[in-house]
């Protein structure tokens, strides 16, 4: 995806680098420059993930070239987008409660997508290790990114549920001998795609955030979408390192490079348009 400022006097184009180039993305500093960005991640050289570039204050307007057609995206939002993402903040901000019936409830709602047939005995039970939770209270996991992360859960064994079960039992691949553990390891991925989005920022300081603010005014749903594709994305960077619980993190941080090229390429209009979206089943 090329990208260029909206000028009176001129343009002046900006190509990220590929996947191709890896993460040297110094030779680009100067245009970036010029054309009112900042590569704030050119340092970050890790796993060939395209630099998030960075908005400057004055700039309000951005048009990306895909397939020779400028698409203008502003961060001054619409009336749809500003609806959407102010509920989408509220979910962000909605704290897990285990004494909200509501909150027992969707953790009820998960045990019974995740195990059907199979009755969960409490709310605080050993059975939840199964899942992947570090004990037998999971209300204990959620501090980090609160009450989304099993809402995202939840939508991930509903809407694709063959590759939940999958990834759950962790079936097809050469698997460690200490492996992610499956819940845990959504919580930090919901988390992980909340700071890269930026949403929570009072204007958008990055492309990815305009990218996806466009995304969410196609479909309410998008960062529910986004979360399954990331999941299933983290646990093939997972197979192809052949990784092991130690390197969690920086599979995380790949997986985080893989979406955000993903998100900036020419034909990506959807969270569908995604080329790993098609891992999902």
């Amino acid at each position: 995806m090329r990208v260029v400022r909206i000028s009176c006097v001129g343009t002046r184009h900006l190509s990220p680098p590929s996947s191709a180039r890896g993460c040297d993305a110094h030779s680009d500093d100067v245009s970036a420059s010029s054309a009112g960005l900042i590569n704030a991640d050119a340092e970050d050289a890790s796993c060939s993930s395209t630099p998030s570039w960075r908005i400057k204050k004055s700039l309000t307007c951005v048009c990306f070239n895909r397939k020779r057609a400028y698409e203008r995206i502003c961060s001054n939002l619409t009336p749809l987008q500003e609806e959407r993402l102010k509920r989408l903040r509220k979910r962000m901000k909605n704290y897990f409660d285990a004494s909200r019936p509501d909150h027992q409830d969707a953790l009820r709602a998960l045990w019974s997508a995740t195990y059907p047939g199979e009755k969960l005995q409490n709310l605080i039970s050993d059975q939840w290790k199964n899942m992947g939770w570090q004990g037998k209270d999971p209300s204990t996991d959620f501090r980090g990114a609160g009450f989304i992360s099993l809402e995202n859960l939840l939508f991930f064994a509903k809407t694709f549920s063959t590759s939940f079960q999958r990834l759950l039992k962790k079936q097809g691949g050469k698997r460690a001998a200490w492996e992610y553990p499956f819940a845990v390891a959504g919580v930090n991925i919901t988390f992980m795609i909340m700071q890269m989005l930026d949403l929570e920022a009072s204007k958008p300081r990055s492309f990815i955030r305009l990218v996806f603010l466009q995304m969410l005014s196609e479909n309410e749903w998008a960062f529910d979408l986004l979360y399954c594709v990331a999941f299933v994305v983290m646990d093939k960077q997972w197979l192809d390192k052949n990784a092991t619980y130690m390197e969690f993190n920086d599979v995380l941080r790949c997986t985080r490079g893989q979406l955000e090229r993903e998100l900036m390429m020419d034909d990506v209009f959807r969270i569908e348009d995604m080329p790993s979206f098609s891992l999902l089943s």
